[in-house]
């Protein structure tokens, strides 16, 4: 990585909501590992609401599941 593309993605994950993914990890013919990098945003707060009622629905759902057969 280049000093430029250090010092951007640096400047990238300081600002709020802002994380580095790593997206893919491999190795060249020579031995040495390679990680490709992204940028993503966080969730909203709706967002997280609304991911949290899928997974709650779910629990209930395989509960009521479990408990009828």
């Amino acid at each position: 990585m280049h000093k430029r593309e250090a010092a951007k993605l640096a400047i990238a994950i300081q600002r709020e909501g802002m994380t580095l993914i790593p997206l893919k990890l491999y190795f060249t013919p020579k031995g040495i590992a390679k990680l490709e990098l992204g940028i993503a945003k966080g969730k909203k707060l709706h967002d997280k609401r609304e991911t949290e009622k899928k997974r709650d629905w779910a629990r209930d759902k395989a509960r009521l599941m479990r408990n009828k057969g």
